[in-house]
């Protein structure tokens, strides 16, 4: 595979060790208790909200109100039709392009991202229009085989987005469309593999942007924040590297307990507030607070599979019994949560994004069910 590149869109170790994973049950109540006020901390005077923005697409209206689907493919379906609908209203649901959807599993929202464009007032599906699933895994039941359209390419990749190098891959190289990211619950690290996939091969292989230079943990926190880049300037085309520009993205996350310190884009967010890999390691285990106690609740009323068949289970050692009430607990594993994707939107930002963090289904249909989103400052702008 041309375009497998051993550890391209991994982060950089900077010579510390390997932080040892220490289940929270381990921490003395001390140290939770200087965990939570830092966590605290970490918010002051810092701007990061969360919209409730549930939207939907009408390609999916039949299959929603079709009886034979259970509650299972029911939720999927909404989490499908919003993300659509937050494509089409940022202006990204289009043919001359090409989707990249990572994490793709069987391919569904890639499916409904072809039927889309096939119907109501868009032109008939065209020759310019790729469609590419990038999954590690072997995938049973896929269904993008399906689809054969004159001049669709669906083309499956299976690799890890860690090991992804898509200015490498031919036939995108080919057509040089413009790259739209998408993603149904990208599990913890692979959110940051995935960003650095989209947005940092074009700085690598000759892009308009210069690569980052390799930072030490103690440059990184000492390095000033450059702000955003300024509008109208073009940080994401890569036209000498073989790829489009990037016209945006939109991500839904979840599993915050699986990021990993050495891939996470947000280490220069973090740095800047006080905060290291420690803290970040014990945040991201504290996250999960946020779903376990009403996860178990919902998994009374559906099965584990049908409610959660995306997502990593956390480590039942990290639920600590008698420290905070359980409201509180999934009070500051939502504020976890948050600090994490702040990081991200941050990381965005210094590259030219406008980026947003929004509900994008209720909780009873999923309790992962934050979206990222992302264009380019001056395109978004033009969205409203």
């Amino acid at each position: 595979m041309v375009y497998y590149v051993e550890n391209i869109n991994a982060g950089v170790a900077d010579g510390q060790k390997m932080l040892q994973q220490v289940s929270l049950c381990d921490f003395s109540r001390m140290q939770l208790e200087s965990l939570v006020n830092k966590l605290k901390s970490a918010f002051t005077g810092l701007q990061c909200d969360v919209e409730d923005r549930v939207l939907s697409h009408p390609v999916l209206h039949e299959e929603l109100h079709n009886p034979k689907n259970g509650v299972s493919a029911y939720k999927h379906l909404k989490q499908q039709s919003s993300i659509l609908g937050h494509l089409e209203a940022m202006g990204l649901l289009g043919n001359g392009r090409c989707f990249v959807e990572f994490g793709a599993g069987r391919g569904k929202l890639s499916h409904w991202i072809h039927e889309a464009l096939k119907t109501q007032d868009y032109p008939q599906t065209g020759r310019d229009l790729q469609l590419v699933l990038v999954e590690r895994c072997s995938t049973r039941f896929k269904v993008d085989g399906k689809h054969q359209d004159v001049g669709v390419h669906f083309e499956r990749l299976q690799v890890d987005i860690q090991h992804l190098d898509l200015s490498k891959v031919t036939f995108i190289r080919q057509k040089n469309l413009p790259l739209v990211g998408v993603g149904k619950h990208l599990c913890g690290a692979a959110t940051d593999l995935a960003l650095r996939c989209l947005l940092e091969t074009a700085e690598r292989r000759g892009g308009t942007k210069p690569p980052q230079k390799n930072l030490r943990t103690s440059e990184l926190a000492a390095e000033p924040d450059s702000g955003p880049a300024p509008d109208g300037v073009d940080v994401v085309a890569g036209s000498d590297s073989g790829l489009g520009p990037v016209l945006g993205l939109a991500v839904a996350l979840c599993c915050h307990h699986r990021c990993d310190w050495l891939h996470y884009v947000g280490q220069q967010f973090f740095l800047q507030r006080g905060l290291g890999p420690e803290e970040f390691s014990a945040f991201c285990r504290m996250s999960s607070w946020a779903t376990c106690g009403r996860r178990q609740t919902n998994q009374n009323r559906i099965s584990l599979r049908g409610e959660d068949e995306e997502h990593e289970p956390a480590d039942e050692n990290d639920t600590v019994a008698g420290f905070l009430s359980a409201p509180e607990r999934e009070h500051f594993g939502r504020l976890c949560k948050l600090l994490i994707d702040c990081g991200r939107i941050h990381f965005l930002q210094n590259r030219g994004f406008d980026s947003k963090l929004m509900h994008y289904v209720d909780s009873q249909v999923t309790l992962e069910n934050m979206l990222l989103t992302a264009q380019p400052r001056t395109q978004s702008s033009h969205q409203g």
